[in-house]
């Protein structure tokens, strides 16, 4: 059985992301109880801080190494967990900015990857609508969507002493996702 590598991270530049327990809870479901054959890395979007976008400033400066390393990474990995923040009913500046620099490299910036998306908020859509936005998006991207799921709100369902979701329902379509995105990286 082969070893699949999986780059897990929040889009969210935020230090106490919500986001990003729920991303590494997922990843841990994934290796400890559905036993898949993966190692983790996890990555922080605030290790891949740069200025805004714009043509001006790709033609004057070209495409900053930090999204060079963003596109490096997702290629060297087997597959993606992503789990995303609501912004006023979207993605996060930190997130859009750096996926627009990326897309100035290749505009398939998942390169083909399996990808499970989840996102959490603390209200009770559970950041339904960046979801929704993230699974109609990422196939125009190069990536394959093999399940998605979204929690909220976050205190109520999420146990945060334990790092584990609350409701049996919420883990069970948790685990059904991953187990169609540990499908899709056996292909």
């Amino acid at each position: 059985m082969s070893q699949f590598t999986i780059l897990v991270f929040a889009a969210s530049n935020s230090t106490q992301s919500i986001n990003k327990r729920f991303a590494m809870h997922a990843a841990s479901v994934l290796q400890d109880e559905l036993k898949a054959p993966v190692e983790i890395e996890a990555i922080d979007l605030n290790d891949y801080e740069m200025p805004i976008y714009s043509p001006q400033r790709e033609g004057s400066d070209g495409v900053p190494q930090q999204a060079h390393t963003f596109f490096e990474k997702i290629g060297n990995a087997d597959g993606l967990i992503i789990a995303f923040a609501e912004h006023n009913g979207s993605y996060t500046a930190a997130f859009k900015n750096l996926f627009d620099w990326a897309s100035r490299i290749e505009m398939k910036v998942y390169q083909g990857k399996p990808m499970v998306l989840l996102a959490t908020s603390p209200g009770p859509g559970g950041g339904q609508n960046v979801l929704k936005t993230a699974v109609e998006a990422v196939p125009h991207f190069g990536g394959h969507v093999s399940g998605s799921l979204s929690v909220g709100p976050f205190e109520k369902k999420f146990d945060q002493s334990t790092d584990r979701l609350v409701t049996a329902d919420d883990a069970s379509a948790l685990r059904d996702a991953l187990q169609a995105f540990h499908d899709a990286l056996d292909r």
